[in-house]
């Protein structure tokens, strides 16, 4: 029976799972042409490791990763192994004050990629997405996270309004975005314990883990736009927490 396998693809994200976990990766194809030091680095890494580095045209790898920007490094490797309630509870347990990040309903790659990113960047302890109408951690989410997608935990829960309860259970503030809320996040008191809940683009929150939360919040909105992309929505939201948290 063949080794199951995914295609993932991109400097930043190719060092950070060879740093963390070369096992993973079972053989790296790279550009032929391209040479810089960046390229050098991962692919001495690969070597040390044993890793089978091959050289092939621009187009091959276009191909493999059907068209994605691949900065000309790709890989062939085993899928991470999914995070679950289970080590959501192990996190909890291990975790005085949780900064928690939900995502109810983002599918596009690119957006979780970028969330990923932001989140490490914030200093939040775990990114919880639901099993379903969900994007994964497929080669773009990795390349656009730029590492983070192998540094913080992405944990895929059965029921995302479920967990919420068991969130503020344990404790968890959990405070969703809405644009029908009353007031701003910058009104709003938050405690060191707290979930950030975002919906999906367009659709926002589904209106049962809108209810689910103990407080809805909004971004002021001062120009033409009625809304803002989920992952800078994402990022703005997380940092005014950020500054909450250090007060």
């Amino acid at each position: 029976m063949a080794q199951q396998s995914e295609w993932l693809y991109g400097i930043h994200a190719l060092s950070a799972i060879l740093e963390r976990d070369p096992s993973r990766i079972l053989e790296l194809f790279i550009a032929k042409g391209r040479d810089d030091e960046r390229l050098h680095k991962v692919v001495n890494l690969a070597r040390k490791n044993k890793i089978s580095v091959q050289f092939a045209q621009r187009k091959v790898l276009d191909d493999k990763t059907q068209g994605e920007q691949h900065q000309g490094i790709v890989a062939r490797a085993l899928p991470a192994k999914p995070l679950t309630e289970t080590d959501l509870d192990n996190l909890l347990g291990n975790t005085k004050q949780p900064f928690l990040l939900l995502l109810d309903g983002v599918t596009d790659p690119h957006n979780l990629g970028a969330v990923l990113r932001t989140a490490d960047a914030a200093g939040v302890d775990a990114v919880i997405v639901p099993k379903d109408k969900s994007a994964t951690l497929n080669g773009t989410v990795r390349k656009v996270a730029c590492g983070a997608a192998d540094v913080i935990p992405l944990i895929q829960v059965t029921n995302l309004a479920r967990t919420i309860t068991e969130l503020q259970e344990q404790g968890v503030w959990v405070i969703g975005t809405a644009g029908e809320a009353e007031q701003t996040i910058y009104a709003s008191a938050l405690p060191k314990s707290v979930a950030l809940v975002m919906g999906a683009e367009g659709k926002g929150m589904r209106r049962l883990t809108r209810e689910r939360c103990d407080e809805l919040i909004k971004l002021p909105m001062h120009g033409s736009v009625s809304s803002l992309n989920v992952s800078v929505a994402t990022g703005i939201c997380l940092y005014e927490i950020v500054r909450q948290r250090s007060i």
